[in-house]
């Protein structure tokens, strides 16, 4: 990932942008505020109520979440504080964890495997490829999943969970020519326990609309396989409408609980913040991109932190743990405590770090990154690929020791990366900033964490 200087294109949109942007802008209006008036609390829960409305959350979501905060803004846990400014925003935050379900809801399992998962939802919502993601995070922890064709009606369904499994090396069960989903569902069961599978994942079909077709099929598949979790996955780009079909689907058949997919292309936030009120249901997780390892379990209390801009550093530190290397981190340690800080260990820092996932994502994670400034910040992908090709085009004896690489070098290494000399100068810059940004880092200290603020990302 490679910050581009003349700005070529911006970030897609990322999640609850908007919502996010107007919440954090009249919240810190409150914030350092030696006193506050019910005035001062009426005006900041008008502009909660439109920036909520804004975002597509439910009406009446939006009344009852005002009304609690306003009730508890305006008592003396706020008037007869010492910080009331802050003590409000303590509030916002605390509702709105509240509103996205309190505590993270966790997937469960039998006592007596097969566990059983069943998939439902309309056409398009992404049921398909969330059963592969379900199924590959589950045998990352070691349980052996089975993913299960149900979707006998759209042209090439059972293909795309085949597809699907191929990429993950998880296998998928299938009827050829049974058009019977309850009797594809019942022989899966069988042939999971007879081959010890642990995990049943079933995709069943989806309409573009609810009707009464689909939902008597898919209580005949509940009654005939017994799920442990009836899973509703809806695609949060339809904003209230993936509210209203939750709704919908537990009153008919019943759900356990809900994926929203999509998230990371829905700047307004609505159905997040309203599923978990209207159908007492809670998220358990969230699609987050189309890679087939964008899942996140969903946690209220991160969410709400992200939302109000106070960041989510254990996300933060769970993505770092899963994408870095923890040998090459001893490694990288020991050379930067003896200067050996190389070209080489940088490309290494950047491929680690594009593991993580998308700069946009990693950046709303830092506590208190004005979504203003971060949406400022544009990437361009393919500059860290010419990166590589120009690291790549050194000798081994200049990616040591990049302070030899004068001008006809560069040269040199331009035309042999098929990039222009500009391009090697910029990295090079990069490269020395990265190591002072490292060093500040290593002895950071009161001076250390002034010192960062006079540092810009080096990628």
């Amino acid at each position: 990932m490679y910050l581009s200087d003349d700005m070529e294109r911006s970030f897609e949109m990322a999640l609850f942008e908007g919502l996010s942007s107007k919440l954090q802008e009249t919240i810190n209006k409150m914030r350092g505020k030696g006193r506050v008036t019910e005035k001062d609390v009426k005006d900041m829960m008008r502009e909660i109520r439109l920036a909520l409305l804004e975002a597509d959350v439910n009406y009446k979501v939006v009344k009852d979440f005002v009304n609690k905060i306003s009730e508890r803004a305006v008592g003396n846990e706020v008037l007869e504080s010492l910080t009331p400014g802050q003590q409000v925003i303590k509030i916002v935050h605390e509702e709105l964890i509240e509103l996205l379900g309190n505590v993270p809801s966790k997937i469960t399992f039998t006592s007596t495997p097969p566990t059983v998962y069943m998939l439902v939802g309309l056409q398009g919502a992404g049921k398909t490829t969330f059963a592969g993601k379900l199924g590959n995070m589950l045998r990352k922890q070691g349980k052996s999943p089975l993913l299960v064709a149900c979707d006998v009606y759209r042209p090439a369904a059972i293909k795309q969970l085949e597809v699907v499994g191929g990429q993950l090396n998880i296998p998928v069960f299938s009827m050829e020519g049974v058009k019977n989903p309850v009797k594809i569902a019942s022989e899966a069961i069988k042939h999971a326990k007879s081959k010890q599978y642990d995990i049943v994942i079933i995709d069943t079909a989806g309409r573009l609309h609810i009707n009464d077709e689909l939902m008597d099929e898919l209580l005949n598949i509940k009654n005939a396989v017994k799920p442990q979790e009836i899973l509703l996955t809806v695609d949060a780009m339809t904003g209230q409408d993936a509210v209203n079909v939750a709704d919908s689907f537990n009153q008919k058949i019943g759900i356990d609980g809900v994926i929203l997919t999509k998230l990371d292309g829905d700047t307004r936030g609505g159905a997040a913040l309203s599923v978990k009120s209207i159908t007492g249901k809670p998220i358990k997780f969230a699609g987050i991109g189309e890679k087939l390892n964008d899942i996140e379990p969903f946690y209220p209390d991160r969410m709400a932190s992200r939302i109000l801009g106070m960041g989510d550093v254990l996300s933060l530190i769970e993505k770092a743990q899963e994408a870095f290397d923890e040998k090459k981190a001893l490694e990288m340690e020991k050379k930067l405590r003896m200067q050996q800080f190389t070209l080489d260990d940088f490309l290494d820092q950047m491929q680690e770090l594009k593991k993580m996932g998308p700069l946009d994502q990693i950046l709303g994670m830092i506590p208190g990154m004005n979504p203003k400034v971060k949406n400022n910040i544009k990437i361009d992908e393919s500059k860290f690929t010419r990166m590589e090709a120009i690291i790549n085009s050194m000798t081994r004896k200049e990616r040591t020791n990049p302070s030899i690489v004068n001008g006809s070098r560069r040269k040199r290494i331009a035309a042999g990366s098929g990039t222009a000399v500009q391009d090697v100068n910029k990295l090079l810059k990069d490269f020395e900033e990265m190591k002072k940004l490292i060093k500040t880092f290593d002895g950071m200290g009161k001076r250390g964490k002034k010192a960062l603020g006079n540092f810009k990302m080096p990628f």
